[in-house]
């Protein structure tokens, strides 16, 4: 049987790093979050209001086209990022933030509900969850050009959005995994772990694959 599950989490979580991990020890097809495609994406950190439409509509019409293509293949898959966190989390936050404005937001909003309309949902999401600061600790670590205009608070503003997100979630199982005392990428043991509850969820929820599909509601109306 195939499966398709997503790695989901606030910027510097690890999900590319995880992704790989998993992918190259279950034996899975690998599809990369789409980040270094992004036209918009140094633009939008040096100046949000101005660029953060343009760079939402190229993520969500991006991560739609991953989705569809996963959901349609014959083996199993392990997406980077999901659909769903970039539309109710990323492009809500910059909403919230008035930095996307009401008419843009009324655009986006209509093509994201039209797409879930016709959209499968994964088998499971695993979020990665992890404390502002390490989060932070980790962007800076990193040190990569697009993320130097980024700011701590930007970071918590969307970290408290996550957490309610991956808590009310519906549309398929989420697994919660807490990574502030490990780094996925050397964590040996905490991979095995993850591993093994990814097995689990998966075993538990084989015949209700898509139970969950006709009773879920977008966080964006």
């Amino acid at each position: 049987m195939t499966h398709f599950i997503t790695i989901s989490g606030n910027i510097g979580a690890g999900k590319t790093t995880l992704s790989k991990i998993l992918a190259q020890k279950l034996g899975w097809e690998l599809a990369a979050e789409p980040v270094d495609e992004n036209p918009y994406l140094e633009d939008f950190y040096k100046d949000m209001k101005r660029w953060a439409f343009h760079s939402q509509i190229f993520y969500l019409s991006k991560m739609a086209k991953h989705h569809f293509d996963l959901a349609k293949k014959t083996t199993s898959a392990i997406q980077d990022r999901s659909f769903y966190e970039n539309a109710e989390i990323f492009a809500a936050n910059l909403y919230k933030q008035k930095l996307i404005s009401e008419k843009e937001w009324s655009t986006y909003a209509h093509l994201y509900r039209s797409l879930l309309d016709i959209m499968t949902p994964p088998d499971l999401i695993v979020y990665l969850q992890a404390a502002p600061e390490v989060l932070w600790q980790r962007i800076q670590h990193r040190s990569r050009e697009a993320e130097k205009y980024m700011t701590l608070d930007y970071i918590i503003g969307l970290n408290e959005m996550y957490e309610l997100w991956a808590k009310s979630f519906n549309r398929c199982p989420v697994l919660i995994y807490n990574i502030d005392k490990a780094d996925l990428k050397y964590a040996e043991p905490e991979q095995e772990d993850l591993m093994a509850k990814i097995k689990q969820v998966l075993l538990l929820n084989t015949d209700n694959k898509h139970s969950c599909q006709w009773q879920a509601k977008s966080s964006i109306n």
